[in-house]
């Protein structure tokens, strides 16, 4: 009779810590999968990037250095390697996209554009898209993390070397208020 109990107890065990290692590597296929969604936004956004500066350049001759921020932003975005890093410079990228829209509103002919409508519209909705998958990566990595540092599916994430990942988060700059001068 004891020894149908050890084995009923070793049972419950050993399927309580492969039902913990299951969850745990589905946690984790989730926030690699919620990363892919990040890169693939980003990528749709690099690529309505030089179609958008083409189409602005003849109409704002004299504000390439704006051009040239847009357009050295997005090289560096591209060549972020981590997540602080790419978050860092997708922010940077962000701003140089703001400062571009907002002069091209001292240009009337640029601002009814049918070209520059769509590509501003395509970007508003891709801008929107990375958001969610922002929003989605870092609601995943919550639940990984949280299931990492969790008694007792700690002891599981230790025993078979599960990591808690970065948060996607916005740099500090960007975290400013935005100021606004209505004179």
């Amino acid at each position: 009779m004891t020894g149908l109990i050890i084995l009923g107890v070793l049972v419950l065990t050993v399927l309580f810590v492969v039902g913990m290692y299951n969850s745990l590597v589905k946690l984790r296929q989730q926030v690699k999968n919620a990363w892919s969604q990040i890169d693939v936004q980003l990528k749709r956004r690099y690529d309505l990037i030089p179609n958008l500066v083409e189409v602005v350049k003849d109409y704002m001759s004299y504000e390439q250095e704006t051009l040239q921020k847009v357009i050295q932003a997005r090289g560096e975005a591209m060549k972020a390697t981590n997540i602080s890093d790419r978050a860092q410079k997708e922010g940077m990228l962000t701003e140089a996209l703001k400062s571009l829209f907002a002069l091209s509103e001292n240009y009337p002919d640029l601002k009814a554009n049918q070209n520059v409508m769509k590509l501003q519209e395509e970007l508003t909705s891709t801008e929107n898209r990375i958001s969610f998958s922002r929003q989605f990566y870092n609601d995943s990595v919550m639940e990984l993390n949280t299931k990492c540092e969790m008694f007792p599916s700690n002891i599981v994430a230790n025993m078979f070397g599960f990591k808690q990942e970065e948060f996607f988060s916005i740099p500090e700059v960007e975290r400013a208020p935005v100021k606004v001068d209505l004179r």
